[in-house]
């Protein structure tokens, strides 16, 4: 047979039994050093090798007559040296592995994961990390799709957190936020060391138990309403029986309304939803000060108000055939009311750095002109101290921090720029 092909088949025949060494010598060189942190020499991995593979008892074939006048022998040499390098290269691989792992692994370390100092940013000498959702919010099994609404509200939502809190605890507090924010009936959040979170979220469920407080009762009772009422709005009912305080859980306008039923107990299934002015019922509200657009509100007219009250309050309700409504004012939070407008304008926040060497880098605010330019307005600047409304001949260099507001657009292409 032609030497070429002896080769070949040498070759074939020591991937075949080189597998096994190989596997030994990797797993014994990783034992080794991550137990010991001793180097298992080359030549014991040769003897090993040659050994298990059992070519004609281990190096002594290299001397043996029969081998070097056979006319195997380049294929059997050739079959060795396979075999050596496999050996070789697995027990390398095993020994970096051995000196690389980490010595002490628990459950309790996996848990006490922190962020990467990549993704921490100061803020008042404390550090915060924006948690970035990635890929597409996901249903969970066992419950109904999300609103496309509510998957880009979560998407587009801007989370941020201490930094110094392991990440289980992080993943803790963005579920529990993303629950309370949208009323969610379950959230799984999966967070690595980068604040990048994949989310997985079932939609509200109906009833109006979850939207009464413990110890009080949900009572629903026919009235004129006003426009404008919303879950979580503070009302008096006036009855002939007396004035009832409580919180809106659900209103009803509605043309149809029965104008002479009395109240009842509302059942848990029973007015989910409010009327709403050209909006979608399902959506959840996440402010009760500030309504935005797809909070649900009443269109006014006649219809039904479910309250939440004190159980020494119910009888009023229950006895009386209607009502009036009068919502109790509780303040204006101008910074809530200023978000709702930008958010109702279809503008958005965000936070953009200078960098070093950019278009931002030595100019001034009026110098960019960021906002014929750009379309976006720069609303803070922080060069050393923050800046509210800063004027146009406001410096920035590198590390400044800027809250922009603009379309998603306009930010996207502004950041770009900047960075």
């Amino acid at each position: 047979m032609e030497l070429p092909v002896e080769i070949l088949y040498g070759i074939y025949l020591g991937l075949l039994t080189g597998i096994i060494p190989a596997i030994v010598s990797g797993v014994l060189g990783f034992l080794f050093k991550y137990f010991t942190g001793v180097t298992i020499p080359g030549f014991g991995v040769v003897v090993l090798a040659l050994a298990i593979a059992g070519v004609n008892g281990g190096l002594l074939a290299l001397n043996d007559p029969s081998v070097r006048a056979s006319e195997r022998a380049p294929a059997i040499l050739t079959a060795i040296i396979v075999v050596l390098m496999l050996a070789l290269y697995a027990h390398a691989q095993g020994d970096k592995l051995g000196s690389t792992a980490p010595k002490r692994l628990s459950l309790r370390s996996l848990r006490n994961r922190t962020l990467s100092a990549d993704v921490v940013e100061l803020v008042g000498g404390r550090g915060r990390a924006r948690v970035e959702i990635v890929g597409e919010v996901g249903d969970m099994e066992g419950y109904p799709p999300l609103s496309a609404e509510t998957r880009a509200a979560i998407a587009d939502g801007e989370w941020t957190f201490p930094a110094d809190v392991p990440i289980a605890e992080l993943e803790t507090r963005l579920a529990d936020r993303l629950r309370t924010e949208f009323e969610l009936a379950d959230v799984s959040v999966s967070m690595d060391e980068h604040a990048r979170a994949i989310v997985q979220a079932a939609p509200p469920t109906g009833g109006l138990s979850r939207r009464v407080p413990d110890g009080r009762r949900a009572v629903s009772i026919a009235a004129l309403m006003p426009t404008g009422v919303t879950r979580g709005d503070e009302v008096t009912v006036f009855t002939p029986g007396g004035a009832v305080d409580g919180t809106v859980v659900s209103a009803r306008s509605s043309p149809d309304a029965d104008r002479v039923g009395g109240a009842s107990a509302a059942p848990a299934s029973a007015g989910d939803d409010l009327a709403t002015d050209g909006g979608s019922g399902d959506a959840a509200g996440t402010d009760a000060d500030v309504p935005s657009p797809s909070v649900p509100v009443t269109t006014g007219g006649e219809g039904r108000i479910t309250v939440a009250v004190a159980r020494s309050d119910a009888r009023p309700l229950l006895e009386a055939d209607r009502g009036r409504v009068l919502v109790r004012s509780r303040g204006t939070r101008r910074e809530f009311e200023l978000t709702a407008l930008i958010r109702r304008a279809g503008k958005r926040f965000r936070r953009v750095s200078v960098v070093a060497g950019g278009p931002l880098d030595g100019a001034t605010i009026g110098d960019v002109d960021v906002r014929d330019r750009y379309d976006v307005a720069i609303v803070a600047a922080k060069h050393g101290s923050w800046v509210i409304a800063p004027r146009g001949d406001q410096h920035l260099s590198a590390g400044d921090e800027l809250f922009v507001v603009g379309t998603r657009d306009a930010l996207d292409g502004f950041a770009e720029v900047a960075a």
